[in-house]
């Protein structure tokens, strides 16, 4: 998929980062401006900034965008007294509903580049009307990767933070997409598992996987190896980025 010009602008760090927080503050004044109270301001300005902050391609580029705005109103404002002090707690609540503290040890937000999955269905094939879910699905990135190569699937995919949740439905109509906890969920419905999370995660996938996947069923991880299993394929999704593919009876290594 061709990025249009604006994508293709946004790409350039910072330049995200700086279209953010002049955003943020644009919305800032307006908000004062029609006599809103600070504290409302505050959180109104501070929102668009986490939402903005989804620009970032890393975990340290999304803090710095969604953090740029209110540290940069306590060096430069001084109509700060007017703040109560609870006030400085908006810009945390709206960071953390986006990037909830529990979901910290998964992967923040990986987004599954469009063609990745391309080669997967000649080692993994799936009936029609399969269900694969995506574990952890942020904004939606592995949902269309998914589609595009399983076009004939029931997709659905599990999401910790709703912001994230709420905003992968707008831009996946066609799945069902939940708010919940993946380790909590239960795997055993679907004919596929498909995860983009980091090592650390990766052999309490395969616990789970083990546990709860039926026979003949799919453990695919973006780029990072369940070392404890032997793949049944391993394939590349780009430059240096492998594919795991796992079937189910799962194989210790």
């Amino acid at each position: 998929m061709a990025l249009n010009p604006v994508q293709k602008i946004l790409q350039n760090w910072p330049l995200p980062a700086v279209v953010a927080w002049l955003a943020c503050w644009l919305v800032f004044r307006l908000a004062t401006a029609q006599g809103a109270d600070l504290a409302l301001a505050l959180g109104l300005a501070s929102g668009l900034g986490v939402l903005l902050s989804l620009w970032g391609n890393s975990w340290w580029r999304r803090l710095f965008i969604a953090a740029g705005f209110p540290l940069s109103l306590v060096l430069s404002s001084p109509t700060l007294a007017q703040l109560p002090a609870w006030g400085w707690l908006i810009p945390l609540g709206l960071l953390l509903l986006v990037y909830p503290i529990n979901a910290w040890r998964d992967a923040p937000l990986f987004p599954t580049p469009l063609h990745a999955l391309d080669a997967l269905p000649a080692q993994a094939p799936l009936p029609t009307g399969a269900r694969i879910l995506d574990a952890g699905c942020g904004l939606g990135h592995g949902l269309q990767a998914l589609r595009r190569v399983y076009p004939q699937a029931q997709l659905h995919g599990l999401e910790w933070s709703w912001p994230l949740r709420a905003w992968c439905a707008l831009r996946c109509p066609w799945a069902r997409v939940r708010q919940g906890d993946i380790w909590q969920a239960d795997w055993s419905a679907y004919d596929m598992v498909y995860l983009f999370q980091r090592p650390e995660s990766m052999a309490r996938a395969a616990e789970k996987a083990r546990a709860e996947l039926r026979p003949g069923a799919w453990l695919v991880s973006l780029e990072f190896e369940a070392t404890m299993l032997a793949p049944t394929a391993q394939l590349l999704a780009g430059p240096q980025r492998p594919l795991w593919v796992y079937q189910v009876p799962l194989t210790p290594r």
